[in-house]
């Protein structure tokens, strides 16, 4: 079957400062360190040691994954493996990029996130030039704070014009009409991140061939969901995975809502649902344009 993993182990220490994210300039201790290594190499055997699945693999920890060496080899180890169809991970960009050289860039994605006053923007754009040498597929993205406006104008005139840039509404925000056009004209999928998308009882791939899993092997439906479905190691979760639809309210977060089947996203991000990125490059929407519907 073909599955999709989102996986997130124990890692909650971040290098940035962010205001909004409750994880800013965190610290594990050594002892966090070793278990959060050991967790992840215990999660990239049993993905080496799948061959019933095509498996597609996105890594989507607390914290900053790619500072650490064990995160870096396991994107470049899981890219070899031919039942593997694509393998990615959010991060902030402040790694070194070289190592990306020795993975399969074909299967290999990064899901970037720009945080303006965190990194230098020079910094920050030298590093998406040198993935883009490296052949490396990456989208880049802000969160939509007033704030950060200017920064993410510059950053998207910096860019290649096939990069896609998305904005994630700001949690909490609400946007009037004349802000959401502001990030509308950046990203003609804002429309999807503007609201919460209403989920109840509606259709949603997780649970069925998407599933999260945690440091210690339990999976769950998605991160949003804490209802267990069984242990990846055990194979306990297998005999749990079947359509379902959605105990939660709304779901409001773009790892999520991504996979309803009520909204028209898997069609959108064909062939890069897990690394954000457009099968189509969407046109931005001239002054005055219509945002995009909420669906469900």
């Amino acid at each position: 079957m073909d599955l999709t993993v989102l996986y997130r182990g124990p890692l909650a220490s971040c290098d940035y400062d962010c205001p909004y994210c409750p994880f800013a300039k965190r610290r594990d201790s050594t002892a966090q360190l070793r278990a959060d290594r050991a967790a992840l190499e215990r999660f990239t055997d049993w993905a080496l040691g799948q061959r019933g699945d095509r498996l597609s693999v996105l890594f989507t920890p607390w914290g900053e994954g790619l500072v650490r060496s064990w995160y870096r080899r396991a994107l470049v180890e899981l890219s070899h493996q031919r039942h593997l169809s694509r393998v990615a991970i959010q991060t902030n960009l402040s790694c070194r990029t070289d190592w990306l050289a020795e993975a399969d860039r074909e299967k290999v994605a990064l899901w970037c996130t720009y945080h303006p006053g965190q990194t230098p923007y020079a910094r920050f754009v030298e590093k998406t030039r040198e993935l883009g040498a490296l052949g490396v597929r990456y989208s880049v993205g802000v969160v939509g704070l007033e704030e950060h406006l200017e920064d993410a104008r510059r950053l998207r005139a910096a860019l290649p014009s096939h990069v896609y840039l998305w904005v994630n509404a700001a949690e909490g925000h609400t946007y009037s009409d004349a802000e959401a056009e502001r990030w509308t004209a950046l990203d003609p999928l804002f429309g999807y991140s503007r609201h919460p998308h209403r989920s109840a009882g509606l259709p949603c791939r997780t649970g069925d061939s998407v599933i999260s899993v945690d440091g210690e092997g339990t999976v769950r439906r998605c991160h949003f969901v804490r209802a267990e479905l069984g242990n990846l190691y055990d194979g306990s979760y297998r005999a749990a995975l079947a359509p379902r639809p959605c105990p939660l309210a709304v779901c409001d977060c773009h790892i999520g809502y991504v996979h309803l089947e009520t909204l028209p996203l898997y069609d959108v991000f064909a062939g890069g649902v897990l690394e954000r990125i457009p099968s189509a490059l969407p046109q931005a929407a001239p002054p005055g344009a219509r945002h995009l519907p909420q669906v469900g």
